[in-house]
């Protein structure tokens, strides 16, 4: 078959195009691109407006004084500049209601280019969308993202977060569900609100190329090392506020015993050398469910504090603890991380508990053929 996946922020995309490769596929990937930089066999990526100082700077006045932001115009021109590369598909995938980031006028125009000249159109839940952000809205889950909005609405991610549940984005929302012939989400998080809609299909886990991201068995020699990767842009949001404030009581508690390696927006590659000497990984507080980051850091053998509820238990049949379940509470990091560190071999045990998840539910092949049968069937 020949498909097309639009949009990319996580890896997410990529790894899937891996196992339809690997299974006999076509697959062509379009998007926009953030500072990760993930590979794209056509970027939209606004580099004129973005990458040129004086351009942005000029891009910028005018955003000021118009709202207007060129750097969204140039997106649909550079798509627009490769619709005939975008036509004939037997399957196209959206990664979210909103995967060019271009304005809503405009990424309509572009959507319903993609709708009217390919075959069949699917969307992933992954990413801030309508429903989910509603769902948070209506305090549903016990804690989310914009848990923290309450205390702080002017904190970065929350205007972002929240502008999904205006009346613009719900409208985008109606028009991409109506062209779609279902939903499938990624992850707990994202099924969860879904429950009962009746485009929602089953969760297909996020794939993991699970031979790339190789398992390497923990040695503790000396000490326990703690990683603690921090993006800037979403400090609050991760809740890296509770994971700093942890650490510093198990840096006084256990000072002789841990390596703490806190960073903070540092390049990718940087981030994944320091990561890959960790024993522990701390990735975010408000999910209940695993991300990319914690995905690829379990498959290769790290114990990662992140999202693990009840509902992700209870879905997967587990009996073994294959992450942490990372709570936004102090104590119970610090009860989570002391227990751990006082007994190492639970640290061993949970890497390889680890290993076998991501092998067992993530592996990139097995997820691909996952979607090859909902595509087909549906």
């Amino acid at each position: 078959m020949r498909i097309l996946l639009v949009g990319e922020y996580s890896g997410f995309h990529n790894t899937l195009k891996e196992g339809l490769i690997q299974l006999g596929h076509e697959v062509i990937l379009i998007g926009d691109n953030d500072f990760k930089n993930y590979p794209l066999d056509i970027s939209v990526y606004a580099k004129t407006f973005k990458d040129n100082y004086v351009l942005n700077k000029i891009r910028q006045a005018i955003f000021r004084l118009t709202t207007i932001d060129l750097a969204q115009l140039e997106i649909a021109f550079r798509f627009f500049l490769n619709r005939k590369k975008l036509i004939g598909f037997d399957i196209v995938q959206l990664i979210n209601e909103y995967p060019l980031h271009s304005n809503l006028y405009l990424e309509k125009k572009m959507l319903n280019y993609i709708f009217k000249n390919n075959k069949k159109t699917f969307l992933s839940s992954c990413g801030d969308d309508y429903p989910s952000v509603k769902y948070m809205l209506e305090d549903k889950f016990k804690y989310s993202v914009l848990t923290p909005c309450k205390t702080n609405p002017k904190l970065g991610h929350c205007q972002y977060t929240l502008c999904y549940a205006t009346k613009p984005f719900k409208e985008l929302h109606e028009f991409v569900y109506q062209n779609c012939i279902a939903v499938i989400p990624g992850d707990l998080d994202y099924a969860i609100p879904l429950q009962n809609h009746p485009k929602a299909l089953p969760l297909i886990p996020y794939p993991i190329n699970i031979d790339k991201n190789e398992f390497s068995p923990l040695i503790i020699k000396d000490k326990i090392i703690i990683f603690h990767g921090i993006n800037e842009a979403n400090y609050y949001k991760k809740g890296n506020n509770y994971f700093e404030k942890a650490l510093e009581i198990i840096e006084e508690k256990y000072g002789d015993k841990v390596e703490i390696t806190t960073t903070r927006s540092i390049p990718y590659a940087t981030y994944i050398k320091l990561y890959n000497k960790a024993h522990i990984l701390l990735d975010q507080t408000f999910s209940y469910d695993q991300g990319y980051n914690a995905l690829e850091a379990m498959a290769k053998g790290k114990v990662v504090f992140t999202g693990a509820e009840q509902e992700f238990t209870a879905h997967y049949n587990l009996k073994e603890r294959v992450c942490i379940n990372a709570l936004p509470e102090v104590e119970s990091l610090v009860t989570e991380l002391s227990h751990l560190i006082e007994n190492p071999e639970e640290i061993i045990a949970i890497s390889k508990r680890a290993r076998a998840f991501i092998e067992k539910e993530h592996d990139y092949i097995i997820v691909a053929n996952k979607y090859l049968e909902v595509w087909k069937k549906n």
